[in-house]
């Protein structure tokens, strides 16, 4: 078979088997995969021949490299000079002879310098050292920052994100907190959640002086101070604060954002590789930067449409120890997630490692390719057989086989189990076309990120920000522009401004909601920047455009100005029909009127909290007064007829009573009179028949006095259960309707698409 025959769309050319090339469809790896194999197996060469393949095939890559030997994908030479080689063999090792090898490998499996070539033209390789400045550094001050709007309406994706972030900071400073179980856990996202909710960006610095003082007197129902004391609160500042004092912190903050569309795609569009190199951090700052990144892929994923393709990979290799089976690391639920979820936005995940006994194979179940190697020991062996097992699907799964296989593969073969193909293959893993020179040290990382930032534009800045970027060689005259292209300009008092070439686009954007009264519209504005790229404009990059109206927009430039040269596609008068369209429907995405609701009472448009609040209170003293009027009224009535009816018991209590005793002294006295008759003589059976009438009486009586005196104790408690009643109903008037502790409904009202009219989408000068 041809090299031509090789580069088929959408196959990944990883090897052959038995039966020739074997030629991997990349749709597959929307249901994710798994690379096993101990030491020297392969492994790396062939995760490396996977992301090559997939650059070549246009698929980007952000890439978790734990060893650093994945730097390797950048050791690229399409013309397998001895010289390219030179910098990087080891040390003894002729470098003409490693190219020859190189040469020879290569062509052994029907590629070449050609082949290497295009690799380097279809996408960028990139190597990034967070927390460090010997390749290109990355700011996680992106992660803490407040997700996009769009984002923050998602209620539960922002919870699991606030939990996330909260268990990765507190990792750094060895804290291992258990969500809904840990009080720092609870600080912290209460302090994220806050913040986020208000839209407001943090940093490190900043939830130090929070976690001290916290914006709230309440975490759940207890009070801050009882929940967690300021001392002890002091001591987690402390920590924080001793991090940030630590040398090299710094180089957490600095370089580019941690923004996975960066680290997928070039500003201009172009498929990235993107290395994230972590082999220099400690074992907490890998958890914490790897579960940020998490994270972010996760926020990412879920604002991207469906697809059935394959969109991006994510592929860490030594995957040990943050995809545990029992143990909850900050890593693990977002790849879980990740692994359940991802094939709907297509985004793959590969994970790899050489120690497969401590992974969740029930988590791995979730993955339609394995490709295992050879592996070191019979516990491994029956491991990965059981996670195999659990992920073959339909049946049919003969262990003792698979056992047979795996104990006789060799170096650089592997067993493939995909459930989209027919049966199992061994595959031979193809030469890689990067060189392979093992783990990169921190001086060679330098040198490799110095030569690649020489060659390739530094990325990471925003397209507004490159737009606006000063190039003197780019300014001059005011250019010349075809018909049907339509300009304006900002409104600048700079003199002599130099303008930059930027895409506006003006709309009015209208609400209705006929449940609580909505009728409402508003004019926005916002720029973005034109490349020359596939991608020309992406709404998603734009920017507001402060409070310039598109009324203050100028038809003649500032005199004495300088322009910029435009962007081919902002020369075709027909890109901005198309352009127009993708921002009415990016603006019904992304557009929404933020209000207040208490009850059935609403916030006007744009009116804030504190007015809201004030007006809810007015509103609430009117109703409170009200209702505890009728409130007490209705129980003034029934505790007036209590009190009445409890007087009159009393009453016949108090008769009874006396007609008891009188009939007690008449009965005492009619009993002695009897018994001295007796005596004497003088009286018969009469008396004691008399005596024993007045015994009856006397019973009577008595039993007359407890009903009355139970029937009064069930009035007084009848009383006292109604003033209770009343005591409580009025303290829950109260309750409810009290301002300062009314809990409100924030609820974004987004645009019908009909409710988005594009008034201007047109070539606007952006003075600086």
């Amino acid at each position: 078979m041809s090299l031509a025959d090789l580069e088929r769309l959408g196959a990944f050319y990883l090897g052959r088997t038995a039966e020739g090339p074997y030629l991997y469809e990349s749709r597959h790896l929307t249901t994710h995969g798994v690379v096993i194999g101990m030491t020297g197996s392969g492994k790396t060469g062939l995760s490396v021949a996977l992301l090559e393949e997939a650059a070549i095939d246009g698929i980007p890559a952000i890439v978790v490299d734990p060893k650093g030997d994945l730097g390797n994908l950048l050791l690229t030479f399409p013309a397998l000079a001895p010289e390219d080689f030179a910098p990087w063999v080891p040390p003894g090792a002729d470098p003409a002879k490693v190219a020859a090898t190189w040469k020879e490998g290569l062509a052994a499996w029907e590629q070449d310098g050609a082949r290497i070539a295009r690799l380097r033209a279809t996408a960028d390789v990139a190597l990034y050292t967070p927390g460090s400045r010997a390749g290109r550094p990355l700011s996680i001050l992106a992660s803490l920052a407040s997700p996009p709007p769009d984002v923050r309406e998602d209620r539960d994706a922002v919870a699991e994100r606030v939990s996330q972030v909260a268990t990765s900071l507190l990792g750094l400073v060895g804290v291992k907190a258990e969500p809904g179980r840990s009080r720092e856990h609870a600080l912290v996202s209460a302090i994220l959640a806050r913040a986020w909710a208000a839209g407001e960006d943090l940093d490190v610095a900043g939830l130090v002086a929070r976690v001290q003082d916290p914006p709230f007197t309440t975490v759940g129902v207890l009070d801050l101070e009882s929940f967690f004391p300021k001392k002890e609160r002091f001591e987690l500042a402390v920590a924080y604060n001793a991090l940030l004092a630590s040398p090299g912190f710094e180089a957490w903050l600095e370089g580019e954002p941690l923004d996975v569309q960066a680290l997928l795609w070039t500003k201009e569009g172009k498929p990235r590789i993107s290395v994230l190199s972590i082999a220099h951090l400690g074992e907490a700052e890998r958890m914490f930067f790897v579960s940020l990144l998490l994270g972010e892929i996760v926020t990412w994923m879920r604002r991207q449409p469906g697809t059935p393709s394959l969109r991006a990979l994510f592929f860490m290799d030594e995957v040990v120890g943050y995809f545990p089976p029992v143990a909850v690391p900050p890593s693990k639920p977002p790849l879980l997630l990740l692994l359940k979820q991802a094939r709907a936005y297509g985004l793959g995940i590969v994970l790899a490692t050489q120690n497969p006994v401590d992974l969740d194979y029930k988590g791995l179940s979730n993955a339609g390719t394995w490709l295992i190697g050879r592996l070191q020991t019979e516990r491994d062996k029956a491991r990965v057989i059981e996670g195999l097992e659990g992920a073959a699907s339909g049946g049919g799964f003969d262990r003792g086989e698979v056992e047979r296989v795996l104990a006789g593969l060799q170096k650089r073969h592997f067993y493939v189990h995909c459930v989209h193909e027919d049966a199992p293959v061994i595959l031979e893993s193809r030469w890689a076309m990067s060189y392979l020179r093992g783990p990169l040290t921190r001086e060679e990382i330098k040198k490799l990120s110095k030569a690649e930032r020489g060659s390739t534009s530094p990325t990471g800045t925003s397209l507004m920000s490159a737009a606006r970027a000063p190039n003197a060689a780019e300014t001059g005259a005011r250019p010349v522009l075809p018909p049907g292209v339509d300009e304006v300009f900002f409104p600048t008092t700079k003199p002599s401004p130099s303008y930059r070439p930027v895409v506006v686009g003006a709309a009015r954007v209208s609400f209705e909601d006929a449940r609580s009264s909505l009728d409402f519209s508003r004019e926005v504005m916002f720029v973005t920047a034109a490349t020359d790229g596939p991608v020309a404009v992406r709404w998603e990059d734009a920017k507001w455009a402060g409070h310039v109206q598109a009324r203050e927009l100028r038809t003649e430039p500032a005199p004495g100005a300088r322009f910029a040269t435009p962007a081919a596609a902002m020369l075709v008068p027909k890109s901005y029909a198309a352009w127009s369209k993708e921002l009415a429907a990016w603006l019904s995405r992304t557009q929404g009127i933020a209000r207040w609701r208490y009850a059935k009472t609403w916030s006007l448009p744009n009116e804030d909290e504190r007015v809201f609040r004030a007006r809810l209170a007015q509103t609430a003293r009117e109703a409170r007064d009200g209702a505890t009027a009728k409130l007490r009224e209705k129980y003034r009535t029934k505790l007036e007829a209590l009190a009445e009816k409890i007087r009159g018991k009393h009453a016949t209590l108090q008769r009874e009573q006396a007609e008891a005793t009188a009939a007690n002294a008449d009965l005492t006295a009619s009993a002695v009179g009897s018994a001295l008759g007796m005596l004497t003589g003088r009286r018969g059976m009469a008396g004691f028949t008399s005596a024993a009438k007045g015994a009856s009486r006397a019973k009577k009586a008595a039993g007359d006095v407890t009903r009355a005196k139970e029937n009064l104790d069930a009035l007084t408690e009848k009383y006292r259960a109604l003033e209770a009643e009343a005591a409580a109903e009025l303290a829950a008037l109260a309750a409810e309707t009290d301002p300062a502790t009314a809990p409100l409904e924030h609820v974004v009202t987004k645009p019908k698409k009909t409710g988005v009219a594009v008034q201007l989408c047109m070539l606007a000068w952006l003075p600086e």
